[in-house]
């Protein structure tokens, strides 16, 4: 079996630490470091240590858990996101799902349950419990179904993009929405030069003027 790398992210450290020490006794995985969810450097840690998987508590992340999801599925594409947390949120895991958490496992798992899902992750499995497989599967079933029927003029954008123009319909500036989405302020410029080519307007200010046209929700999209 191939050694698999684990980044643990994790704003309880000491349980993060400890749980690390009993992952380091199985010999197929090698834990490469710890962060803290909200630490500010937690790209930076990522792009250095260069896990296969990362093992993400998404409790302190609350209703930015798909953010933080597409944040790390956007620094380092070719690691798999474990959620591991003591929450059950269907909210969460629904959002967590969307933006491409290939699992999500309950601390209280066994280290042996625990070391399955990372080795099947590595490989490509996907795997979520039972009582939030339902929802999840049902959400993804309708996110489809809308794909499939999307013709309006925003739909030639990405979901990062419409993240981005909804702060620019709000008002908000570049850096704002950069702290907000958890990007850097030049990932922001590249995405508004983008949303002005495809929607072929010259300012931010016709995007806007598109994007209310179109009936773009800034709260929905601020919440999704």
């Amino acid at each position: 079996m191939n050694l698999v790398r684990v980044l643990m992210v994790d704003d309880h450290l000491m349980l993060a630490e400890a749980l690390s020490a009993r992952l380091a006794e199985v010999s197929e995985l090698w834990v490469v470091g710890h962060c803290a969810t909200s630490d500010p450097r937690l790209s930076e840690v990522v792009q250095r240590s260069r896990p296969d998987v990362i093992a993400l508590d998404v409790e302190p992340a609350g209703t930015a858990t798909g953010r933080l999801v597409r944040q790390l599925r956007e620094t380092l594409p070719s690691a798999e996101i474990v959620v591991l947390t003591g929450i059950r949120d269907v909210r969460q895991a629904v959002d967590a799902a969307r933006e491409g958490a290939a699992a999500w496992v309950r601390k209280e798992s066994s280290v042996e349950e625990l070391t399955a899902v990372l080795h099947g992750v590595s490989r490509g499995h996907n795997w979520y419990p039972p009582d939030l497989l339902g929802p999840v599967l049902r959400e993804l079933r309708e996110d489809a179904a809308r794909a499939g029927q999307r013709n309006g003029p925003l739909d030639v954008l990405s979901d990062r993009e419409r993240d981005v123009l909804s702060g620019m319909v709000a008002g908000k500036r570049g850096a704002q929405i950069a702290e907000e989405l958890l990007i850097s302020p030049e990932t922001v410029r590249t995405h508004t030069r983008s949303i002005l080519a495809k929607l072929q307007v010259h300012s931010q200010l016709e995007a806007v003027s598109v994007a209310c046209a179109a009936g773009l929700s800034v709260d929905a999209d601020a919440d999704r």
